[in-house]
């Protein structure tokens, strides 16, 4: 029975994907800050366990409690829509601590045991907002950008160790929590200069309007990574939902 590692399970993507190697038989190590047993369907082949991917002491803690891994989805990420004039240095700092450098560290966390397998996989969330400049979002961009030309480079020196790595890049999905703790965040660390107000007002008018109207659900994105997992022939770049698909087209 092969295990799949998956980070950021609280809500959204990774729980879904979660739900969905649980069903398909898979032995599955969901983690998340607080692990919460509700959250998913109670088994003998799930294991929670508590992990901040910006905390090194955590991922080593972890990772040697996963045991072996077959497979690890970096899904854990934060969002953030704003100027950037309204970005203080902590705050980009966050984003990059959660969403890149979270990242590299899972992947050099779990190298050493694929490597001495001679096997594995590993699949890196990003977005489709990496395909399309927008404002407001040119740190979280630049965060997963980052993890694209990461997983890119990546691949080519892990083929050769019988380990594939995989992007799935999801479209836009109003219905998880990652928009709303979006909002939240810029909320609470809004530092937008007074010039900026009527343009950003509007964009997150649009936002909202937009919420609504879901291009990509959850369930793409759950099969897109399945594919990244299940499918050696994959392409490297796997848009989820047809907004993502439209953008990489």
């Amino acid at each position: 029975m092969k295990t799949v590692m998956i980070t950021g399970c609280s809500s959204g993507f990774g729980l879904e994907t979660a739900r969905h190697f649980l069903a398909q038989g898979w032995s599955v190590v969901a983690t998340m800050r607080k692990p919460d047993a509700a959250l998913l369907p109670a088994s003998e082949r799930l294991r929670l366990l508590s992990l901040d991917v910006t905390d090194g002491a955590s991922i080593a803690r972890a990772v040697a409690a996963a045991g072996p891994i077959d497979v690890l989805v970096n899904n854990a990420g934060v969002g953030w829509l704003s100027p950037v004039e309204g970005s203080s240095e902590e705050t980009v700092g966050r984003i990059f601590e959660t969403n890149t450098f979270g990242t590299f560290a899972m992947i050099r966390a779990v190298l050493p045991q694929m490597r001495a397998n001679g096997a594995g996989v590993i699949v890196n969330v990003s977005s489709s907002v990496t395909l399309k400049p927008l404002p407001l979002l040119a740190t979280y961009t630049a965060s997963k950008a980052a993890v694209n030309a990461y997983t890119e480079c990546l691949a080519l020196e892990l083929a050769p160790l019988g380990i594939r790595t995989r992007l799935v890049l999801p479209g836009q999905a109003p219905a998880t929590h990652f928009g709303a703790n979006a909002l939240a965040l810029m909320a609470d660390a809004d530092e937008t200069p007074e010039a900026y107000k009527p343009f950003v007002d509007q964009v997150m008018h649009d936002f909202r309007a937009n919420a609504g109207k879901e291009p990509t659900c959850p369930e793409d994105v759950v099969q897109a990574i399945w594919r990244a997992v299940t499918d050696p022939n994959c392409p490297l770049l796997l848009p989820a939902g047809s907004d993502a698909e439209a953008l990489a087209a």
